[in-house]
């Protein structure tokens, strides 16, 4: 007979729950001190490194102050059966989606993964009046045909783009290559999908120097709600959930967008051209980063740049001078970070705006969008593009004088 004394096995699982807390609060600190995350709001983190640098993630806490859970501020769908409607070809920091090492040539297989083998058809718009259902003649409702949900509201010259069209789209466009898709998924239950794979060039800024390699992808997003267009753009990072970058370079033509109406995927032609200029795009980024990587700058130049980006008017409200004065204290942590990587250059102030405009930068969504889905929307459809480009630009002349 096996005799059990409790109270050792009790103390014995107790200490190894303690030491696992411990190794995770260890694990996590060594993280901040390698310089890998940051703190950028209460129990609220950035990632700064690697794939998902930009990311941010919330960690949780028990009544003792320990973490006990980190939660990726990922804002993707569920499928059916409860797990994250996403496909990667490597995994992103939240670790969450379907993961196939490598990527896969597929289709049907990404669709089932990312949980986009769906279609949307168009049902008309009904209203009731007078105790009769009556059919709304120039109305049209957009679902989803495997839920009923409905996804938009549209006028009778609408037709839906198909999620499986957004792949073919894509693997046409690039027939000379072997597509391999890197990433796709729905956002907003399916108002939005993104599509993406991965161009075979890299570009490295300042090769002789910091070394920053930039891996270019063409990206397609489709909008199923009758708010947006059918768009390819080229991006230097992978949409794997509602945080993205892109960047804008002066005169670089890297968006190609198509109404949804008849015919609207045989129009190619024009996006052939624009994803050829794709090459001279990122030659000409590099170029022009590696310039700004090679540009000393004094703080004093940094502020003045934001100063010209975000004129304060001498007359200002409080409440603008305080609006300026938190924009400016979290551009001078961020270019503090990043002069810490790459020196106090033109490139690491470029690198602080771009990334202040993409995840920090207040914004006000809508009731029906939270806060990283609206802001993962303003990023990969180039909201803020103008201010980065103009940026880049003022960035540039300092080379220059």
């Amino acid at each position: 007979m096996t005799i059990t004394d409790v109270n050792t096995a009790f103390a014995a699982e107790k200490t190894a729950q303690i030491e696992s807390v411990r190794q995770r609060e260890r694990a996590f600190q060594a993280r901040i001190d390698r310089g890998e995350i940051r703190m950028v709001g209460q129990d609220r983190y950035e990632v700064l490194t690697g794939w998902d640098r930009g990311e941010t993630f919330t960690v949780s806490r028990n009544t003792q102050g320990q973490i006990d859970g980190i939660i990726a501020q990922h804002g993707l769908d569920s499928r059916a059966d409860g797990t994250i409607a996403l496909y990667a070809s490597s995994p992103a920091w939240h670790g969450l989606g379907q993961i196939i090492p490598g990527g896969t040539t597929d289709i049907d297989k990404v669709l089932e993964l990312s949980g986009l083998d769906f279609d949307v058809d168009t049902v008309p718009a009904l209203y009731r009046w007078g105790g009769e259902l009556r059919e709304h003649a120039d109305q049209f409702h957009t679902v989803r045909t495997d839920t009923g949900a409905a996804l938009g509201v549209v006028g009778r010259k609408y037709q839906p783009i198909q999620n499986r069209q957004g792949f073919e789209f894509l693997q046409e466009l690039v027939g000379r290559y072997d597509v391999v898709w890197e990433s796709a998924g729905p956002l907003r239950g399916g108002k939005r999908v993104f599509i993406s794979i991965r161009l075979p060039e890299t570009v490295t800024v300042d090769a002789d120097g910091i070394g920053d390699v930039v891996v270019p992808y063409v990206a397609v997003m489709n909008d199923h709600s009758g708010q947006g267009q059918f768009q390819c753009v080229v991006t230097p990072w992978r949409p794997v959930c509602a945080n993205t970058e892109r960047f804008a370079v002066r005169d670089a033509v890297t968006r190609w967008a198509v109404r949804h109406t008849a015919g609207a995927t045989s129009e190619i032609k024009e996006a052939r051209r624009t994803l050829g200029l794709s090459v001279k795009y990122f030659e000409r980024f590099a170029d022009e980063e590696t310039a700004l990587a090679r540009t000393d700058i004094a703080v004093a130049d940094f502020h003045q740049v934001i100063a010209d980006l975000w004129p304060l008017d001498d007359d200002a409200s409080d409440a603008k001078k305080n609006n300026f004065a938190a924009r400016l204290g979290a551009l001078d942590d961020l270019f503090r970070t990043e002069t810490e990587r790459v020196g106090r250059t033109a490139y690491a102030a470029e690198r602080a705006i771009t990334g202040y405009l993409d995840h920090l930068a207040p914004r006000r969504p809508p009731k029906s969008m939270t806060e990283e889905i609206f802001r993962a929307t303003a990023v990969m459809e180039g909201a803020d593009d103008d201010t980065k480009t103009r940026a880049h630009k003022r960035l540039l002349l300092l080379r220059k004088s």
